[in-house]
């Protein structure tokens, strides 16, 4: 995959955006890649570099990826900032003993509504639950769910991101994200 990763950010440095008056150096994110994807499993286990490494792992017949490329103006590295809003429930989710109650009557609305895909607070607002945030800091606490807090580089600086999902066939590499706009 370190090919990959090397054209993504021969292509993605090769460009400045001009903000304000001035032009500024798009850097490859350096600590965000893409992924493969099982089912119901958004992040498989293999991560797909944007920018150039040493990585040998192959892609396989059959695997779907998402092949995600993000920049930014800044240093081109991101860390947690603010509060966090968007959760997953992990596939490897550990079975253990749930001593707030909220946090029980929670994990089951999560699997029966999100399984393992990802949702947001709001989501849980819709379906009627109040007075939640206890129990989900519990279940992220547990290790039962993943907590996707914001992602940013330096202050001032812009990023962005763009994906497409390939599924690599016997004899073809087809994109299956796009559609008549994108």
């Amino acid at each position: 995959m370190s090919d990959i990763g090397a054209a993504i950010q021969e292509v993605m440095e090769s460009y400045e955006v001009e903000l304000d008056g001035q032009t500024h150096q798009v850097k490859c994110i350096r600590n965000l890649n893409g992924h493969n994807i099982n089912q119901f499993e958004i992040h498989g286990g293999k991560s797909v570099p944007i920018v150039k490494g040493s990585d040998q792992t192959k892609m396989e017949e059959g695997e779907t990826f998402a092949i995600e490329t993000f920049g930014s103006t800044g240093k081109g590295y991101v860390r947690d900032d603010m509060e966090t809003s968007h959760y997953a429930k992990r596939v490897d989710a550990p079975k253990v003993a749930l001593r707030v109650s909220s946090a029980k009557t929670l994990l089951n609305s999560i699997t029966k509504n999100f399984g393992t895909l990802p949702f947001c607070r709001r989501y849980l607002d819709r379906l009627g639950h109040d007075k939640y945030l206890l129990g989900l800091n519990n279940l992220v606490q547990s290790g039962i769910v993943e907590a996707y807090p914001p992602l940013c580089d330096v202050k001032g600086s812009y990023t962005a991101q763009f994906e497409h999902t390939i599924l690599l066939r016997p004899t073809v590499k087809e994109v299956i994200s796009r559609g008549d706009d994108y």
